[in-house]
């Protein structure tokens, strides 16, 4: 199954009854019950901890996946195939492991979800090397921007660093509120990583005045970027963007200051607007305030729209996602509202990264959502666990500790070297 991005830019949009919007909301309810949670594995094998020289590769490797890099390669499009040599790291060699993605710690017996790769249909996916990591970003800092899903990724960064690396926490110097904003210094490399809490990337409110709860309904500003991450964008040199589940959530919708519609709100007087048009309009945003900013000169990425497996009902009505495989080939479709959320963000990052061109700035996509949708072995499921409540919980949307989320850290650091070898080629 193939979902490329070029091929689908111009699907026709679906019309989804509002029963159907109705019915996603327990996703996202889940989404945030599995809590919102920071720092983050087990008796299975992990990669041998590499030397300094091992881990920077051999030169003539570097040099022919180089040469690859700049003829072009869609390392998005591929398959999962058997990887025998199991993960780059586990809870005895990473200590920041949250018990949330901590599967194997939450009593998860089987280890298979654990041995399998990435593999491109048409080049090659490198490892990834913390080592040359850590070169590209030496004096520099970089920023995940989203929600909880993001905060996974950017814990699985901390783990494959943590083979050359261990940062100190800096987030209490710099933030009150370290449940949503983490900092992580390397001094030995003068590197900054940073995640910033923005699960709408555009400026929320509460609608109603009564005690926050799950359902609660909420004022999104569509045409507002958040300012959480909207004022320090200067300060970055890589960020990655990524938004999903949230917003299934019921909402109103605000442009210019007014009320344009709403998402789930059951009133009669306002248009109903499904998720996807704020999911669009908030793309539209993010991409509109970089493009605009004033000495902005940060590589931007767009990690794609992350699938969950929900099987035999949703969170709170009985669903797991129990598999211990990956799908095979022609086993799964993306569902219409996850092709939905997939289609609308790809098609702003398009438009945007045209101009970006125009403008000389680095717009890049990190395309996982076929890969991912391959994936319904690696979540936690019944072995996830709620952070505020001493309780397992079925976690069917977040991905375990280690895991196939490693991946997207390969795709990240591949980016990241694409990025470099041809912005090098450019000032010759």
């Amino acid at each position: 199954m193939k979902i490329r991005a070029n091929e689908i830019l111009h699907h026709v949009q679906l019309t989804s009854s509002s029963l159907k919007r109705i019915l996603l909301i327990p996703i996202f309810l889940f989404l945030i019950l599995i809590p919102l949670s920071f720092i983050k594995n087990s008796d299975h094998q992990s990669l041998p901890s590499p030397s300094s020289s091992s881990e920077m590769g051999k030169t003539s490797d570097l040099k022919r996946t180089s040469n690859e890099m700049m003829r072009g390669c869609d390392v998005f499009s591929g398959k999962w195939v058997p990887n025998p040599r199991g993960p780059y790291y586990n809870d005895r060699t990473c200590h920041s492991i949250i018990d949330q993605q901590n599967c194997i710690k939450s009593g998860r017996p089987d280890r298979e979800y654990l041995k399998w790769r990435w593999t491109p249909d048409e080049c090659e996916l490198p490892l990834f090397n913390a080592a040359l990591f850590m070169k590209l970003v030496r004096g520099k800092s970089m920023a995940f921007v989203g929600d909880s899903v993001a905060r996974n990724q950017m814990e699985s960064l901390l783990c494959l660093l943590s083979r050359v690396s261990h940062p100190e926490d800096i987030s209490l110097k710099l933030t009150a509120d370290t449940r949503y904003f983490r900092r992580y210094f390397y001094a030995k490399y003068n590197f900054t990583l940073t995640v910033l809490w923005a699960p709408y990337l555009v400026t929320t409110r509460d609608a109603e005045s009564t005690v926050h709860s799950y359902n609660s309904l909420m004022n999104l500003h569509l045409d507002e970027p958040d300012k959480a991450w909207a004022n320090e964008m200067k300060n970055f040199h890589y960020v990655i963007f990524s938004a999903g589940h949230w917003f299934f959530r019921p909402t109103m919708y605000y442009e210019k200051g007014h009320i344009v519609g709403c998402t789930s709100c059951n009133m009669n007087n306002v248009t109903d607007l499904t998720s996807y048009y704020g999911y669009k309009m908030a793309f539209r945003t993010v991409f509109r305030a970089l493009l605009n900013l004033e000495g902005y000169k940060g590589v931007t990425i767009l990690r794609t729209f992350s699938p969950s497996h929900f099987e035999n009902g949703l969170w709170n009505t009985g669903g797991s996602c129990p598999r211990t495989r990956p799908f095979k080939e022609g086993e799964v479709k993306l569902e219409w509202y996850a092709q939905e959320m997939y289609l609308s963000q790809v098609v702003e990052f398009r438009a945007a990264q045209r101009e970006a061109r125009r403008k000389g700035l680095r717009f890049w996509l990190m395309d996982i959502t076929e890969p991912m949708l391959m994936r319904p072995d690696g979540h936690p499921s019944k072995y996830g666990r709620s952070r505020d409540q001493n309780m397992t919980v079925n976690d069917c949307v977040h991905w375990c500790l280690p895991g196939p989320v490693d991946t997207w850290n390969e795709f990240l650091l591949y980016i990241m070297r694409v990025d470099s070898l041809r912005s090098s080629s450019s000032m010759l």
